[in-house]
This record gives C-alpha cells, sequence and structure tokens, in this order.
C-alpha cells in the first residue's frame, strides 16, 4: 500500500477559504466524474460541488491518471481532499484522515456469466475455486489487499495480475465482459450499474463484508475533516442526497442511456455535434478548441434553436446588430451562425489588443464583452486605472470594477461612460465558461492519450 510522506505544511481549512479554494482529486468515471452532453457531471463530482458551494469556496477538479498515485499527490498538497471511491483500509488510515462514510458496499467478483452450455467454462461457483486462478487488479487498491488476504483465508494461492495504475475498474469490467481477462473485483454499487451495459457480467460472489467509502484530506487537516462531517451529517439525511444517490446508482436506464451515447466524453472524446467545426474555427482564432465549446455551452447548450428573451439567435447567440454586421439572421445555418460568432471574437480581440497586450489573459474581457458589451468593459478598465487596480488584468482587478458598476458612486463616476451595468451577471459568465473549459480539457485531455 501506500507510503507514508512527511509534509512540511499542512493545508488546513482557513488556507483554503484565504485562498478562495479547495481543490479536489478525482478520478474520471461513469460514476464519480465525468461529461455527458458537455455538461460535467458524477455522485462525488455532484456532492463536492455541493460542499464546497457550502464552505463559498471555488471549487477546482484535477482528474488523476494514476490512482495508485492519489495518496501521494494528496500529500504532497496538489489537492486538499480525494473525492473518488475510495474504500476505508487500515493500511490507508496511516497515511491519510477518512471522513464519516459517504455510502458502505462489499467487494464483488466480477466474471462472465455462467452459461452451462460451455463446457469449457470459466465460471466461479464459490469463493475457494478462486485458487490457482488469476484476477486483474490496481496493485494499489483496496482489491488487492482483499485478495492477498483472501488467499490465506481459504488455504490456496489467488494469482494477482497487477493493472497498471491508469487503469480503472470500470475497464477493467469491460474486459471481463469481453472475455479479455476471466475476473476482477470492484465495489458492489459501481459493479452493478455496470452491468446495466455489461449484461452478460456475474456479480453473485462477494468477496468481503461491507466497507465504508469515504473522501480523505491529509493528516493534520482538522478544520477540513470536522467541516466535512459536519456536513455530510446533515446532508445525508435530505431528501436531496437520496435523489443524487439513485440519479447515478439506481437509474439503470439513464445510466445505459449515458454510457450509449456519443457524447459520453469519457468514452467517445467528444463533446458535441460540432467538435470538428469548433477544433478548425479555434485555429482562425488561436484559441482552445474546448474554450469556444465552453462558450457554445454557456450560449445555447449546443442548441442551434435555442431563443433569448433578448433576441439573440443561433448557436452562438449573436444579438440582432451583431448577426446583421456579420451577415447571419435566423434562417442561417448552425456552422454559418458559428463563422460570424468567430468572427465577432476576432474583432473583439483587436479592440482589447492595446489595453489588454496579453493574449491569454485578454480572452476573458472578450468573453465578458461578449456578454454585456463591449463599453462596460471600457468602463471596468478604465475604473481599474483609477482605483490603482491592474487594468490589464481581469480577475480581482478589471472584474471587480466590473461588479461595482451596478453601484451609483461608480456608474455615475466621470470615467463610466456607459452607465449602470449588472456586473455579477458578466462576472459569473466569464467565471463559468473557464470552470466549463478545465472540465472540457481534464476530460478531452485523457481520452486523447
Amino acid at each position: 500500500m501506500e507510503e507514508k510522506m512527511q509534509i512540511t505544511t499542512v493545508v488546513d481549512l482557513d488556507s483554503l477559504k484565504t485562498k478562495g479554494e479547495i481543490v479536489a482529486l478525482v478520478d474520471n468515471s461513469s460514476t464519480s466524474y465525468f461529461l455527458y452532453r458537455g455538461e460535467p457531471m458524477g455522485f462525488e463530482y455532484e456532492l463536492i460541488s455541493k460542499f464546497a458551494d457550502h464552505l463559498e469556496l471555488d471549487l477546482k477538479v484535477k482528474v488523476v491518471d494514476n490512482l495508485d498515485q492519489i495518496i501521494d499527490q494528496l500529500n504532497s498538497n496538489e489537492g486538499d481532499i480525494i473525492a473518488a471511491n475510495l474504500t476505508v483500509t487500515k493500511a490507508r488510515t496511516e497515511v491519510v484522515q477518512f471522513t464519516d462514510e459517504l455510502l458502505h458496499s462489499k467487494q464483488v467478483l466480477v466474471q462472465r456469466r455462467y452459461e452451462p452450455k460451455d463446457t469449457a467454462s470459466n465460471f466461479i461457483h464459490s469463493i475457494t475455486d478462486l485458487i490457482g486462478k488469476k484476477v486483474s487488479v490496481r496493485k494499489n487498491s483496496s482489491f488487492y489487499e482483499r485478495i492477498q488476504n483472501l488467499s490465506d483465508e481459504i488455504g490456496g494461492e489467488i494469482i494477482i495480475d497487477t493493472a497498471a495504475g491508469e487503469v480503472t475498474v470500470e475497464q477493467l469490467i469491460s474486459k471481463v465482459s469481453s472475455g479479455e481477462i476471466n475476473y476482477t473485483i470492484s465495489d458492489e454499487h459501481v459493479a452493478r450499474i455496470n452491468k446495466a451495459f455489461y449484461q452478460n457480467i456475474d456479480l453473485d460472489i462477494p468477496i468481503s463484508l461491507d466497507q465504508q467509502v469515504a473522501w480523505a484530506v491529509r493528516i493534520g487537516s482538522d478544520s477540513l475533516l470536522h467541516e466535512v462531517n459536519a456536513w455530510l451529517s446533515n446532508y445525508k439525511k435530505t431528501k436531496e442526497y437520496r435523489v443524487l444517490y439513485l440519479k447515478y446508482f439506481g437509474n439503470t436506464v439513464l445510466y445505459r442511456n449515458r454510457i450509449k451515447s456519443d457524447y459520453f466524453t469519457s468514452k467517445s472524446g467528444r463533446i458535441s455535434p460540432y467538435d470538428d467545426l469548433i477544433k478548425e474555427l479555434s485555429l482562425d482564432i488561436h484559441w482552445d478548441w474546448q474554450l469556444i465549446s465552453a462558450l457554445i455551452y454557456q450560449e445555447s447548450q449546443f442548441d442551434h434553436h435555442a431563443k433569448s428573451w433578448a433576441g439573440a439567435i443561433g448557436i452562438m447567440q449573436l444579438m440582432p446588430a451583431t448577426a446583421k454586421e456579420f451577415n447571419v439572421d435566423s434562417s442561417s445555418s448552425p456552422e454559418e451562425n458559428m463563422r460570424a460568432g468567430i468572427k465577432y471574437i476576432k474583432w473583439l480581440d483587436k479592440q482589447f489588443m492595446e489595453k489588454v497586450p496579453d493574449s491569454l489573459e485578454r480572452r476573458k474581457f472578450i468573453l465578458g464583452a461578449y456578454n454585456v458589451g463591449l463599453g462596460h468593459i471600457y468602463d471596468a478598465i478604465r475604473l481599474a486605472g483609477k482605483y490603482e487596480l491592474n487594468p490589464q488584468l481581469w480577475d480581482n482587478n478589471t472584474a471587480e470594477m466590473l461588479l461595482m458598476k451596478s453601484k451609483p458612486e461608480y456608474y455615475r463616476d466621470e470615467v463610466s461612460y456607459y452607465g449602470y451595468c449588472r456586473g455579477i451577471e458578466p462576472y459569473q459568465y466569464v467565471k463559468r465558461i473557464f470552470d466549463r473549459f478545465e472540465h472540457y480539457k481534464n476530460i478531452t485531455t485523457l481520452k486523447s492519450n
């Protein structure tokens, strides 16, 4: 199991509140954290999001490629909490502190369904039949430890086929279904929902008693641990928690539809029907295609027929005057609307080029203007300069002045030419797009690897 690491500085709740964010280490799976139709989802993702909201902290999600290293990454301060379907074991309690359980689950043997007509069947009817058989699991998983103990309990060796740390339990279940391997081990709640898709697998042999599944924090993060446990104690009593659990572990139809979808990104690598076009157009403005996708999702959720109360049209929700300027209207195709939207972004980029020299920083100003108009962002830039903030930076500088434009002393200021602005809307707009951009990069980068 994981070796205990020395930590020079323990990051606890007060430090998280000072920096304004909490970083969650997660795994990309069809129940824990994934993208579906452009939306980040998952039982643990939604749960940790609600906890971050409770703390009034921004949530940053970091996907761990190699789950064998997830505890090391926590103890190296690469994240603040593990939210990755982690089973509580004695060995792990020596290197991390576990929260109260999220749920409990047995470990079960996953094998192909018994077929009486198949005389060469490798079907296991009882635990002792595993003697001499090869079972595939990751080395640092709780399943590896359980097989070692089980070998002692049944008085015979079970051969452990060690899977790489990058291989997920769901991938091993898929390999069992396809016949690539004969056996693996899974938590029962994960195995049962996967059976909705891999219908030829059998899960009827438990190999453990109920075990706790929990989040983990560093040893010494006592205030964070106390806050998580207090919140979980209350939240788990709510109807909302039960609905959330059933959403991911109780509804096999929804699960099957997600897994089969072309836009279950973890499997297909695709975010929307427009990925290829977005990738092409992104080259013209030198933006990440995932950022443009996040913008389009924010505007229309990839629905070309989306309607705006303000009259915005098409997949990129161009306002009528902008649409006319770039020669599109309500009858234009998604591609035509998208090309016009990219031309508009290119035009906005030129308007900010001298004011915001850094091209990456400039993207936030452009998105703010895309939402609320160029004039209000110019006002915020002038206000930032007047109030000794940096007008070339967005976060904590120009964006703060945009928020202030809802107050008379700011929108009536002599350098504020465009008057009142409900600044919270463009402020949140830019933040949501960049948050979604991170989710899109998380999953599409994993898929491309």
